[in-house]
């Protein structure tokens, strides 16, 4: 791909923009610096969090952005693993800074964790399939994708939040424990992208049903529940992500400007983030609003982006791609975030409270029950929508009770 056609498709004004806008941001912020870190007042307060928010949040579509593009020409699951990895990458920041900075936040990686729990797996997903079963009779995701995806997430939100308080100190793993769960977590982690991404690549891909027996000329039945699948061919609805863009160099000068891109955006988003969460943790003290509320903060932030690209793909009809965003993101946010946070606890000698209340293990234990229910069936619709979004609204009332 020639430079002029770089300049036109992916150094646009737009791109250029974000990066611009967070690094602007962060040198103002640097320059405040000795004001900020005084008294402020609550309008004054407010408005500068407002503000890093808001660029926070205008970066972070900037990489969802430059993700989504590589998911393209990488094609799935490689493509999704780029987003759900950048979102999972400024959510371990975000916490970390929290974690770094002044006060005690040994619970904020769980509220953080839990709330983004509930979010992927009820508020999300429950939008997404509203969405895409109102427009779409016949969405069928990956029995064998999602099954793997529930295989983890049960043992991961279990050695995350359950076995903490069985097995631990006041909610908190000892060291050696923490050590080697830690290790293992990585490691069941990495065994799962290496099968993601090879032996088992096809299972994480759309289907398509096989046609049933013909009954008249032209016309087949309707497959029944038993009906087997197989992953989509290149020229289906997923062709897009296997675009073909030109001579394999310029292909590659594609793939390494976005990635650079990527990065210019990524890095900003780091640097806010310790003045967001010095801010947020005062605003949040000032107001009265319950501890966990910093966490789904957090949370909320971090899958704005990705959530509005799973809302897409649901209105599309790509309904293992909604699982994969959902779920993989949800495995990737817990194989990965949990360990950030324990060896972080680990090196500054900070006590990472993991254990999580009766309330909201219940909710976890419904929302994966339901998960199961919904996505092994032999099609999702409309009607599982809202059901999911009900425990949403219930981990909400529990937040505040």
């Amino acid at each position: 791909m020639p430079t002029p056609s770089l300049l036109r498709t992916v150094l646009t004004p737009s791109a250029l923009a974000r990066p611009a806008l967070g690094w602007g941001a962060f040198l103002a912020t640097l320059a405040a610096r000795p004001f900020l870190s005084g008294h402020l007042s609550a309008p004054v307060l407010w408005t500068v969090l407002a503000a890093i928010v808001a660029v926070i949040v205008v970066c972070a579509f900037g990489v969802v952005a430059q993700a989504e593009h590589l998911a393209r020409r990488l094609g799935d699951p490689y493509g999704t693993l780029v987003l759900t990895l950048s979102i999972v990458l400024i959510e371990v920041v975000l916490i970390a800074a929290v974690m770094l900075g002044p006060g005690e936040h040994a619970t904020i990686a769980r509220d953080s964790v839990m709330a983004v729990s509930m979010i992927i797996l009820n508020l999300v997903v429950g939008a997404a399939l509203l969405a895409g079963g109102l427009r779409h009779d016949d969405l069928r995701p990956n029995r064998t994708g999602v099954s793997a995806y529930l295989a983890l997430l049960v043992v991961l939100l279990a050695v995350a939040f359950a076995f903490p308080g069985l097995i631990g100190t006041d909610g908190a793993y000892r060291p050696g424990q923490a050590v080697a769960l830690s290790a293992l977590t990585v490691v069941l982690y990495g065994f799962f992208l290496l099968r993601q991404t090879g032996a088992q690549r096809a299972d994480f891909q759309e289907v398509v049903p096989l046609p049933g027996p013909v009954t008249a000329p032209g016309r087949a039945t309707d497959p029944g529940p038993d009906t087997a699948a197989r992953p989509a061919p290149a020229a289906g609805p997923h062709a897009s992500h296997r675009e073909a863009a030109g001579p394999s160099a310029g292909r590659r000068a594609e793939v390494v400007t976005r990635t650079l891109l990527l990065v210019a955006t990524v890095v900003p988003i780091v640097l806010l983030s310790h003045d967001m969460a010095a801010l947020l943790d005062d605003g949040l003290a000032r107001a009265g609003a319950p501890v966990a509320l910093s966490g789904v903060v957090i949370a909320m932030i971090v899958f704005l982006p990705e959530t509005i690209t799973t809302l897409r793909a649901a209105l599309g009809g790509e309904m293992q791609r909604v699982s994969n965003l959902c779920h993989g993101a949800l495995v990737s946010t817990v194989g990965l975030t949990i360990p950030a946070v324990l060896t972080i606890g680990l090196v500054t000698g900070q006590r990472v409270v993991l254990a999580e209340s009766t309330t909201h293990l219940v909710l976890l234990g419904v929302s994966l029950l339901l998960t199961a229910v919904t996505f092994t069936g032999r099609r999702v619709t409309a009607l599982h929508g809202p059901a999911h979004l009900m425990v949403f609204v219930l981990y909400g009332l529990a937040v505040f009770a």
